[in-house]
């Protein structure tokens, strides 16, 4: 019996030390039999914990803006404004994330940008008027801006791709967690401490998530301790870009052109979600911070579960079916339709229960996109995932700047809240036509690896 355990160890250690994708196995490893809990699903839960603190520090705003209106006397379109601080240089560090990890590594880039939004969270806490506020929601969106096209560029590594879908899906159901979690979190901390309290909070949420990813987290999963053979065996094969390889940017960018449209009319929407929505209860209905709290509380709850399932599903579309096309285009434009339908639904009832319902399933149909956008640049790229990512987001982050002051100004101008509600419905029936440009089923090519390239 021990000389079977002996020669089990044996074989595993020398499987090890095999040669795949040009990488050296030579890291010890862990028996499967020994682990509960494996490294993947480990690093799941903590990229899980990264996007559920980034979307509390993100939209914990929303649920304190009437508080910092009546304090430092702004109007619906300088709230906006302040809003969307936060998406100017989000914007921009969409384009750096994949960019920085692949010249600092996935594990150093996200370090920093979860310290850069622990600290500006904290300071949020201390400001004096719209200035200070727009100041701190700018080194917000630093911080906040190449993280997730950086946390793309680890996930393109740790898991095989017949599961991007779903690990793009159950990250970002975990920052829509965040969304569900923080009206009803923030309103306690609010009530028990003041306004200003809620932020000091949840800025230190992030820094205790930076020791955590510091000390579990390596670049290459062949060389965590904690990997085992299985496990391994799953993994895409190891790219072979480094910092010094060239990036065909402009290639890229106009492969991934038509995700970007599509994902700016998502965000559109989603910022409309994640910026008035606890406005739209308070000042529209007139509700008092814990009953919006609980509402708008309810509407992103629905988001997590939409999260979850969307990527499943779609992974699971693009396995039945063989076509990317269905399982990425045809299901995005479907889940516009539906979230723009039920949007336009709310406009049609007073009722108030009827309203959170059609939000709440607005707002379901809305989050089904997430994980599968998300995936789709996984599916044209191997090698500049990250990168690809962070032009796609250039959409959300575009729509973050413009969205919240357009809605702010419409509701000054017209006092009618059915007015930018409509702009957002319309928005997403633009968004349904334009999937169908989007080619997940084509590998994009790097122009600096084919043969003319060489040649030249």
């Amino acid at each position: 019996m021990k000389q079977n355990e002996a020669s089990d160890e044996t074989q595993m250690q020398s499987t090890s030390r095999s040669v795949e994708g040009g990488v050296d196995f030579s890291q010890p490893m862990v028996a499967a039999k020994r682990r509960r809990i494996s490294a993947t699903t480990w690093i799941t839960v903590i990229l899980a914990a990264m996007y559920f603190i980034m979307y509390l520090d993100r939209v914990n705003i929303s649920l304190t803006a009437k508080e910092m209106m009546s304090e430092f006397s702004l109007s619906n379109t300088q709230i906006g404004v302040a809003f969307s601080a936060f998406a100017w240089p989000y914007l921009f560090g969409q384009l750096l994330g994949g960019w920085l990890a692949k010249q600092w590594g996935a594990k150093v880039t996200l370090a920093v940008c979860c310290l850069v939004v622990s600290v500006s969270t904290i300071c949020t806490g201390f400001v004096s008027g719209l200035i200070t506020l727009f100041a701190v929601r700018l080194i917000l969106g630093i911080g906040e801006g190449p993280a997730f096209s950086a946390a793309t560029s680890a996930m393109r590594n740790w898991y095989p791709e017949k599961r991007f879908g779903f690990i793009q899906g159950i990250t970002h159901s975990a920052s829509r967690l965040g969304g569900c979690l923080a009206p009803p979190l923030v309103a306690f901390v609010v009530i028990a401490g003041g306004w200003r309290m809620s932020f000091v909070v949840c800025g230190l949420l992030s820094f205790v998530w930076v020791i955590a990813w510091w000390f579990y987290f390596t670049d290459d999963p062949r060389k965590h301790p904690g990997m085992t053979q299985k496990e391994l065996e799953a993994l895409p094969v190891a790219t072979k870009i480094t910092k010094h390889s060239r990036t065909p940017f402009w290639a890229l960018a106009k492969r991934i052109g038509s995700v970007t449209a599509v994902d700016f009319c998502y965000g559109w929407t989603l910022w409309v979600f994640i910026s008035w929505i606890p406005l739209y209860f308070q000042n529209k209905h007139h509700l008092d911070l814990k009953s919006s709290a609980l509402l708008a509380g309810f509407t992103f709850g629905a988001g997590v579960v939409g999260d979850t399932l969307g990527g499943v599903i779609s992974d699971w579309l693009w396995v039945r079916t063989g076509n990317k096309r269905i399982a990425r285009n045809l299901f995005i434009a479907f889940a516009l339709v539906a979230a723009g339908i039920l949007l336009w639904c709310t406009m049609q009832t007073t009722d108030i229960t009827t309203i959170t319902i059609f939000l709440g399933l607005s707002f379901f149909f809305l989050e089904l996109i997430v994980g599968t956008i998300w995936a789709i640049p996984m599916d044209i790229s191997h090698e500049f995932a990250g990168l690809a990512s962070g032009m796609m987001n250039f959409g959300f982050g575009l729509a973050g700047i413009i969205s919240p002051i357009v809605f702010g100004m419409i509701i000054d101008k017209t006092h009618n809240w059915d007015i930018p509600f409509g702009c957002t419905v319309t928005i997403c029936m633009i968004g349904a036509v334009l999937t169908y440009f989007m080619r997940p089923d084509k590998q994009f090519i790097n122009p600096y690896n084919s043969p003319d390239a060489d040649q030249a």
